[in-house]
């Protein structure tokens, strides 16, 4: 649930979000299923030889879980950047980079495409190569290579499942939190697949992360104000990829606007008008953010390495 006071009202003269301080809504979401979840992995971990994490390439350190590393130990671990296709070039190389440093594996991929996953099963087995030749000199050729798939919800582990298996056998959705039971499937090459639900963590006790993950729809709209969450990544937007809301939404001259003035100059580019001619703000809001999560703003990555170095 969202732990905020109501950030973003109606001023009562005009319909128009009042100028208040959006930046103390602080994300708190954590499911039971998903406590659940975190206990399964700890269980399931003796049982494999390589853990793959699922991130979303435009924000990979916010969409991962930072439990991960301490629960899976020196256990040998690639991360998927995935959604790549959305996400600024450079800074994904960046981001390969960083991890290579943390001696982690990185591969940046699509997954609903396939882009570059065809170079996902040979780096398991280049890095169990190890593994693998014990296994023959104990006569246990051909033994499957066990990977478990982790990732928080909505960073695409189903689709990349469902690519590596050839068939639609993983629950694919848009909105977060569909899998809910490990489930085993066999993806060729002798390498075994353990897909987990999709978890976050009980508190994400910097707000950016939060927002971050709001942004990419990792934490359910339901629970979410989508026009606090509008102007926030607006204020985000204006900063860092202003070009883009001049190519998408056609406003310029906004530089020293206030973040609701450049939601209410998006709501009127698009017509998005209500009784008395007032615009009608939670409709561009969720236009902004659903554009956003289409790579309809062109390709946006929204934190660098350096954030962390």
């Amino acid at each position: 649930m969202i732990m905020s006071n109501k950030n973003f009202k109606k001023n009562s003269k005009k319909n128009e979000p009042a100028k208040t301080d959006t930046q103390n809504q602080i994300v708190q979401w954590f499911p039971g299923h998903m406590a659940k979840t975190r206990r399964l992995i700890k269980e399931s971990l003796p049982f494999v030889d390589l853990v793959t994490e699922i991130v979303d390439a435009r924000i990979p350190l916010s969409s991962s879980n930072p439990e991960l590393s301490e629960m899976i130990g020196n256990k040998p671990r690639i991360v998927l950047l995935n959604k790549c296709d959305v996400a600024d070039e450079k800074a994904t190389k960046q981001w390969v980079e960083y991890y290579k440093s943390k001696g982690i594996y990185a591969l940046p991929v699509d997954c609903r495409s396939g882009k570059s996953l065809n170079a996902y099963l040979p780096l398991v087995r280049e890095i169990l190569k190890e593994k693998i030749q014990k296994n023959t000199e104990k006569g246990m050729v051909g033994k499957p290579l066990r990977v478990m798939v982790v990732g928080i919800p909505n960073t695409g582990k189903s689709s990349f499942i469902n690519k590596m298996a050839g068939r639609n056998r993983a629950k694919v959705a848009d909105k977060p939190g569909v899998t809910r039971s490990n489930s085993w499937f066999a993806v060729g090459n002798g390498i075994e697949l353990l897909d987990t639900p999709g978890v976050l963590w009980p508190k994400f006790d910097d707000p950016k992360v939060g927002d971050r993950l709001a942004f990419i729809g990792s934490v359910k709209d339901e629970i979410l104000d989508s026009e606090t969450l509008a102007l926030k990544l607006i204020n985000v937007l204006k900063t860092d990829y202003s070009e883009r809301l001049t190519e998408r939404f056609k406003i310029t001259d906004f530089t020293d606007k206030e973040d609701y003035e450049i939601l209410e100059m998006i709501g009127r580019k698009r017509g998005f008008l209500i009784s008395g001619g007032e615009i009608d703000f939670e409709r561009a809001s969720v236009i902004l953010l659903d554009e956003y999560r289409a790579g309809k703003l062109g390709k946006l990555t929204l934190e660098y390495p350096r954030e962390y170095e």
